[in-house]
């Protein structure tokens, strides 16, 4: 990934936030990178504070509230932080997702670590409005970490090094798609990982061409490894192929091969387009096995 300086982790003191934090500890640790941590406080969760408006308290409540963060949020490091580094709090007031890309903008933040949940049945188009939103218009790539069945750090109390050993690239060969394979290779490179790139036919060609189009598609995927890592023998790269649903596919291989990191594009879209953005990366995000890199084009 070029050079990670400056991650943010916003933190809302959930089980999902926590446990991106501990990813994000890792991976600043790992890089030496400045680590930001982030709290929100939103009005719209405090009920009361209308009445503390109409009373003429609301400034007074305004500023507990914040101050009730800054505790929470230094006691939460105190207790989850480990080894040599020290991050920086950050405790603001306003919509969360708002302040989140404010604050990544401003410090031009080279990663975001956030809790995802994923759900199902009539909410499994909801990732946590946050979440999505963040990701849909950060100014940098998003680490969504779920609830993973397989994970690349040590276990808890100290979540230890990061070991990335496979790393997941899937591509729709289309020009967005490139700059994910670019963090891709770069992260393998950095953990001497193995790095698949997978591209997944939606539309089944008839059995007799199967073979014709998987060759082709197979081509196209040589075709985008990178020259330099590929004459240097610094990473192992193999590639695959596959026929389905694309978010199945990619899900499936994750397990087969314990992947570590699915890496993937996303286009930022406009409001209409809020609750079904990038439905591939969406759910792979929601039902994949493992921490998901999006990287906003």
């Amino acid at each position: 990934m070029p050079e990670l300086k400056r991650i943010l982790c916003p933190i809302d003191f959930s089980e999902f936030s926590i446990r991106a934090y501990r990813y994000a500890l890792s991976i600043a640790s790992h890089y030496g990178a400045r680590l930001f941590v982030q709290h929100v406080a939103e009005l719209w969760r405090y009920p009361y504070a209308d009445f503390a408006a109409t009373a003429g308290l609301f400034d007074e409540f305004c500023r507990a509230l914040r101050e009730k963060g800054e505790e929470q949020l230094q006691q939460f490091v105190k207790t989850t932080t480990y080894d040599k580094v020290q991050p920086e709090r950050i405790v603001q007031q306003g919509m969360a997702a708002d302040c989140i890309l404010a604050f990544a903008e401003d410090q031009k933040a080279d990663l975001i670590v956030m809790g995802t949940h994923g759900r199902r049945g009539f909410d499994r188009l909801m990732l946590g409005s946050v979440t999505e939103r963040v990701i849909r218009k950060a100014p940098c790539p998003v680490l969504a970490v779920n609830n993973p069945s397989h994970d690349f750090i040590g276990s808890d109390p100290q979540p230890g090094p990061v070991q990335l050993n496979r790393i997941l690239f899937c591509t729709d060969f289309s020009e967005n798609s490139q700059r994910a394979l670019e963090h891709a290779t770069s992260l393998a490179t950095e953990y001497n990982a193995e790095l698949t790139l997978l591209h997944v036919l939606e539309d089944a060609p008839t059995a007799r061409r199967l073979k014709q189009v998987i060759a082709a598609a197979t081509e196209q995927l040589d075709q985008l490894i990178p020259a330099k890592p590929r004459k240097a023998g610094k990473i192992r790269i193999k590639t695959t192929v596959r026929v389905g649903k694309p978010y199945q596919q990619i899900v499936q291989l994750a397990l087969e091969a314990q992947t570590d990191l699915v890496t993937m594009a996303v286009r930022g879209r406009g409001a209409l387009d809020l609750a079904v953005f990038g439905s591939t990366t969406h759910r792979v995000m929601q039902f994949g096995p493992c921490p998901v890199l999006v990287v906003h084009v």
